[in-house]
C-alpha cells in the first residue's frame, strides 16, 4: 500500500543523517530533527484521520506524518526458535495462552493494550533454563544475517541514520523469567541469572561481528525496560557485577567501529541507573517517561553533554489540552537549543489525546523547532 503523507516533511537544508549526527553530537543543526515514537494500537482505531486513510500501524503512520526517517538493524539476538504461541482456555473476557517467551499468560479477549497477567514462566529452575538453552539460544546457521540483502536496502550513500541493534542484556531475561520470577532468581539462582545474561550478550557480539565491518553505523540501539517508577527491579549490586561487564564488551566493539552514541530503551525511573550506563558506554536515554522519572532538563543539566536524551515530551500534557501542551512544549525549547535532544512523545502516544490536539502538538513542534 502507498502512504500519501498529510503533512509536508519539515523543510531542511540538511540530509536526516547529518542532521541527527549533528544534533547528537552539540553541533549546529538547520533544525531539529523530527521523529516520534508512535502510538497505541487503540489509536489506530480510535483516530478518524488513520481509520479515513487506512493507517495500521507506526511504521506507517511515521510515512503518513512524513517525519524524518531513522532505522534500526540487527540479528536474531534472542530466543530462536520462540516458543510457540498457543491458547491453552477461555472465558468471556480473557485467554489463557502461552506466549513466545514460553509464559503462561491472561490476555484479554478484546486486545485492547495491557500489561498481560502472567501465571507461570516456562523456566523456574537451572534446570529448565539448561533445556530451553540447548533447544532456543544456540549459535547457529539460523542467526546468519543476510549482510548482502541488507546492504541493498541501506546502501552507504543513504541519507537518514542508520542504527544497530543491540540487544537487551537484562530485560528479555525478565519477560522470561517474569518481574517476580526475575527478582527470585537472584537471589535463588544467581549462577543461572548470570548465564542468561552472558548467552544474551554472546548472541549480541554474535551480531555485532557479522555487522559492524560492513555499515557505517550512526548509532547503537538496545532495549531493557527494567526499571518502574520506583526505580529498577534488580539490585545495583547486580546490575555493576552482571550486567555493566557485558555492556563494556558490547562497548569496545562499537568503538572500535567509530559509533560513539548509544541509547537503551529503558522506562520508569532509570536515574539509579544512570551512572552505570555512562560508565559502560550507553550515553542516551530513549523514550524518556518524565512522570515516573523528572523533566530532562533535570539530567542534561546534571550530566552535561556526557549525556543525550531522546523523547521526554510528558504524554500527561499532551493529554491534557493545548495550553498544558503549548506550555510543556516551551519548557524543551532551551534543550533543543543546546543539542543533545530530540523531543517527542515519552512513550507511545495513548489514546486519550484528542487526534486535533495531536496535530496541535505536532503544528506546534514544527513552529518551534523547524526550519525558519
Amino acid at each position: 500500500m502507498t502512504i500519501q503523507p498529510i503533512r509536508s516533511k519539515w523543510k531542511g537544508t540538511l540530509t536526516d543523517r547529518e542532521r541527527f549526527n549533528r544534533q547528537m553530537h552539540y553541533q549546529a543543526v538547520d533544525r531539529c530533527f523530527n521523529m516520534e515514537f508512535g502510538y497505541w494500537n487503540e489509536n489506530f482505531q480510535q483516530w478518524k484521520m488513520f481509520r479515513d486513510h487506512g493507517i495500521r500501524n507506526n511504521a506507517e503512520a511515521d510515512l503518513f506524518f512524513n517525519f524524518d526517517r531513522i532505522v534500526t538493524i540487527g540479528g536474531l539476538s534472542w530466543m530462536s526458535p520462540p516458543f510457540e504461541r498457543k491458547e491453552i482456555s477461555r472465558t468471556a473476557a480473557h485467554a489463557t495462552i502461552i506466549n513466545e517467551d514460553g509464559l503462561m499468560a491472561e490476555v484479554p479477549l478484546d486486545s485492547h493494550d495491557t500489561i498481560p497477567h502472567y501465571i507461570k514462566s516456562s523456566i523456574e529452575t537451572p534446570d529448565d533454563w539448561k533445556k530451553v538453552k540447548e533447544e532456543r539460544f544456540r549459535i547457529d546457521e539460523n542467526r546468519k544475517i543476510d549482510i548482502a540483502k541488507l546492504k541493498q536496502a541501506h546502501p552507504d550513500d543513504r541519507v537518514y541514520p542508520l542504527g544497530v541493534g543491540t540487544g537487551s542484556m537484562i530485560g528479555k531475561v525478565r519477560d522470561m523469567l517474569t518481574f517476580e520470577g526475575l527478582a527470585y532468581a537472584c537471589f535463588d539462582y544467581p549462577d543461572m541469572v548470570e548465564d542468561m545474561v552472558e548467552t544474551a550478550c554472546q548472541l549480541v557480539e554474535h551480531s555485532l561481528d557479522q555487522l559492524l565491518p560492513h555499515f557505517q553505523f550512526d548509532y547503537a540501539a538496545g532495549w531493557e525496560d527494567i526499571c518502574f517508577n520506583k526505580g529498577p527491579i534488580v539490585t545495583l549490586d547486580f546490575f555493576r557485577s552482571v550486567v555493566v561487564p557485558r555492556y563494556k564488551r558490547i562497548n569496545k566493539k562499537l568503538k572500535a567501529y567509530g559509533i560513539d552514541i548509544w541509547y537503551t530503551d529503558c522506562d520508569g525511573d532509570v536515574r539509579p541507573l544512570l551512572p552505570y550506563f555512562l560508565e559502560s558506554g550507553i550515553n542516551c536515554l530513549f523514550p524518556y517517561e518524565v512522570n515516573s522519572c523528572t523533566h530532562p532538563a533535570d539530567l542534561l543539566q546534571e550530566y552535561g553533554k556526557d549525556l543525550r536524551i531522546m523523547g521526554g515530551f510528558d504524554k500527561m500534557q499532551l493529554g491534557a489540552g493545548r495550553e498544558a501542551i503549548k506550555a510543556y512544549m516551551d519548557t524543551l525549547v532551551p534543550l533543543v537549543e543546546r543539542g543533545g535532544y530530540i523531543p517527542f512523545c515519552d512513550h507511545r502516544c495513548p489514546p486519550n489525546v484528542a487526534e486535533q490536539d495531536y496535530l496541535y502538538y505536532l503544528d506546534l513542534k514544527e513552529t518551534q523547532f523547524g526550519l525558519r
